[in-house]
């Protein structure tokens, strides 16, 4: 089975066929570096995050980039409000970002190109759609003309004949409505409210419009044509039709050959707003105490183009999962039988049905599923005692690969529990099933008075350190 994306540009699933396979080249639109991500911002980097994964562990040499937006609109007016600097305000939070993925266990893309550190080439590209006239200059601001890209609007499939004309067609603001197309700016004059945020070039005194930074990194790195774009829904309109239009009008070939895009993000059922106290930071919740692991569990187990909703009863749920895993892995190492199954049918049919699913536009939901039910179903060959050390290593190994895609199935190393208190174990264990109870629970009293402690749990015995 091949692996299919949802394209956004086509309304359909396709095949994915890179341009230079095994070569994958993928953009990511990164964070504007003015505040902290926000977990509905997370939640698309996450999506990213498990896309890149898949690619490689089906064998692809992926490419990504991911930009820093360090200045737009947003930076220029918590500088105005605040006083700091640009510089200041944007390595603080650009190094937040890293930290926050970091702590979600987000790979680092291959580069992070800057905004700022490429004005020149902006500049080059917007000179150049001067010369083709898909631009022009008013009060020394530059705009791209949309009348003279007529494919504009196939990925939003927005309706050119709505298009506005005249001096109010055109806008200065980075973001703006999405039902809203009109003229956009590719370079902006400075004005008094820009303070000294500004560069001195050929087009004048002033900055770049967010929208030219984009298509400008993105080809700088991966070249005129790349394979896959990736960003919030919210992002489609303007800002990634906007990309097509000026990449397209600049180099002559189409721009990107896969759009996939990510949903919006629900806390509790509402749109996350801080008048509604249901905005979360990463910080935010790990100053509530929550674990890093199920918030990642929860911002990737849903679909990537379903709405997720984000509750805390998930949070809770997600902990549980991910102790089920847990607890699964340390009875896998506590496993002594020489003979037995090497579970090598079972964990080839995990796998391949975990992969088969993703193969299927990224399902994770059906691919966590599967695990899942593996999990159960090799606890139960684990307590009849069928499983061989072999086995266990197998489904370790493989349990391993799968984390490679994923990032939830590896909680750490746990401590080796030695092997005179797991055959103490299993001896409790067959009294139980003996209905010998009094003698389980003296077994259960000696090793409590070694330091070792039993929890019974619908997955088995777990024995750790008290």
């Amino acid at each position: 089975m091949p692996v299919r994306f949802y394209n956004t540009l086509t309304r359909g699933k396709e095949d994915f066929e890179p341009l230079d396979p095994p070569k994958v080249r993928m953009y990511t639109c990164g964070p504007t570096v003015y505040n902290y991500a926000h977990i509905g911002n997370l939640r698309t980097f996450m999506f990213e995050d498990l896309l890149r994964r898949f690619l490689e562990y089906r064998g692809y040499d992926v490419e990504h980039v991911m930009n820093l937006t360090d200045v737009e609109d947003k930076i220029i007016r918590t500088c105005r409000e605040t006083g700091e600097s640009r510089q200041s305000l944007v390595k603080r939070f650009t190094d937040a970002f890293f930290e926050d993925m970091d702590t979600l266990r987000i790979k680092r893309a291959h580069h992070y190109p800057a905004a700022t550190d490429h004005i020149d080439d902006m500049v080059k590209m917007i000179k150049a759609l001067l010369d083709k006239n898909y631009a022009y200059e008013s009060q020394g601001s530059i705009y791209f003309n949309l009348r003279a890209f007529p494919e504009y609007g196939r990925l939003s499939h927005f309706d050119m004949e709505a298009l506005r004309t005249g001096a109010s067609g055109r806008v200065d603001s980075d973001e703006y409505e999405t039902d809203d197309a009109r003229d956009f700016a590719l370079w902006k004059a400075w004005d008094e409210e820009d303070g000294d945020i500004y560069w001195e070039t050929e087009l004048g005194k002033g900055r770049p419009g967010w929208h030219i930074e984009c298509s400008c990194m993105s080809m700088k790195y991966l070249g005129p044509s790349f394979d896959i774009h990736c960003g919030g829904v919210d992002n489609m309109f303007p800002h990634h039709e906007n990309e097509i239009a000026q990449s397209e009008a600049f180099t002559g070939k189409p721009f990107v050959r896969y759009w996939l895009h990510s949903a919006h993000l629900f806390v509790e059922n509402k749109k996350m707003s801080k008048s509604l106290g249901n905005f979360y930071t990463l910080r935010d919740l790990l100053a509530m105490g929550h674990d890093p692991l199920a918030i990642r569990y929860v911002l990737i187990a849903t679909h990537y183009r379903q709405p997720s909703n984000f509750t805390f009863a998930a949070l809770d749920a997600a902990r549980e999962a991910l102790r089920r895993i847990a607890d699964f892995k340390i009875r896998l190492t506590e496993v002594r039988t020489e003979s037995g199954s090497d579970l090598s049918v079972e964990t080839a049919a995990c796998e391949k049905a975990f992969g088969e699913a993703l193969d299927d536009d990224l399902n994770i939901s059906a691919a966590l599923a599967r695990v899942f039910d593996f999990v159960r179903e090799t606890n139960k060959l684990v307590d009849d005692g069928v499983v061989s050390i072999d086995g266990a290593r197998r489904v370790l190994d493989m349990l391993e690969r799968l984390d490679a895609v994923t990032g939830v199935f590896d909680s750490g190393e746990a401590e080796e529990v030695p092997a005179e208190v797991l055959e103490k174990v299993q001896a409790r264990v067959d009294a139980r099933r003996r209905k010998d109870f009094q003698e389980a629970d003296a077994i259960r009293d000696e090793l409590a008075a070694q330091g070792w402690i039993i929890e019974d749990t619908p997955d088995g015995p777990r024995v750790k350190r008290t």
